[in-house]
């Protein structure tokens, strides 16, 4: 590969088009205030760089990123790229990462607005977001000690695995399908409306009215800490540990749970049951 350190580049397109570069310790700022530094690049690695101008790295194929900084000017970082490898680094501007495909990010600071729209087989570890919108509509996610202070994040996403994260996020999960969260925390309000084939196990759950208008929702030894007004309208098979404020209007289903303040059942197409039983 071609090696290239210690430079300063403030052009548009300094580097457009290249192929089988390695960038290091490089800086992509300055007056010229040029955008899309390395669009259409194949084979780029970048390690110890500094990004602050818009739209660096669009339409690239089999990029590496490492120890670097993409600032809160560097907006729209990754667009329409695939075979993306990014470690070490922070992703400090809007919209980070966007239809991108066979992602992997690893010990990433990620503060992002709108990060991870439609971006299709991503694997993330041992990383931290603050994000709104996190992830929308993408699909085939493996995250493994993520996290996650947000909003609306994971909604409309699909096949999806979360092991040992920790989200801090409301309207968490609307409309996702197959997704299976284990041994995480999850704290929000309205978790996971509107979801299909969606499974927590051994995780706690905390905030109100969560669960509600669900398919195929399963919650398997799970803590469930001021949670009221669950499981409405939801189809619903559940193993709970602590005591759960209210439950309200299951569909179907059966719920397990040591206690409860209040059953509400006050539709009749309400057909779930709930058992005080210790679990």
């Amino acid at each position: 590969m071609k090696r290239i350190e210690n430079q300063v580049y403030d052009e548009e397109r300094a580097w457009y088009g290249c192929e089988n570069v390695e960038l290091i310790n490089c800086r992509f700022d300055g007056p010229a205030d040029g955008e899309s530094a390395c669009k259409e690049a194949k084979r780029l690695s970048v390690r110890d760089c500094f990004f602050n101008l818009r739209y660096p790295f669009w339409h690239d194929d089999e990029i590496q990123i490492e120890n670097s900084e993409l600032t809160s000017l560097c907006r729209a970082a990754l667009w329409y790229s695939k075979d993306i490898t990014i470690r070490g680094t922070k992703l400090h501007g809007i919209k980070a990462l966007r239809e991108c495909g066979q992602v992997t990010v690893e010990d990433c600071d990620i503060v992002s607005p709108e990060f991870g729209w439609s971006v299709t087989d991503i694997k993330m570890k041992n990383s931290k977001a603050v994000s709104e919108y996190f992830m929308m509509r993408s699909s085939n996610l493996v995250f493994e000690n993520v996290e996650l202070q947000g909003k609306y994040s994971f909604q409309y996403i699909e096949n999806a695995e979360f092991v040992n994260c920790h989200f801090d996020t409301k309207d968490a999960f609307w409309h996702s399908k197959h997704v299976v969260v284990r041994d995480s925390v999850v704290k929000g309000e309205y978790l996971a409306w509107y979801a299909q084939d969606i499974t927590f196990i051994n995780c706690q759950i905390t905030g109100t009215q969560p669960f509600c208008y669900d398919r195929e929702l399963k919650l398997i030894d799970c803590e469930m800490l001021e949670t009221d007004l669950a499981f409405e309208k939801s189809d619903v098979e559940a193993t709970i540990t602590t005591s759960v404020l209210s439950v309200k209007n299951p569909r179907s289903g059966h719920i397990v749970l040591p206690s409860v303040g209040e059953i509400i059942m006050d539709d009749e197409e309400a057909k779930g049951t709930v058992e005080i039983k210790k679990v």
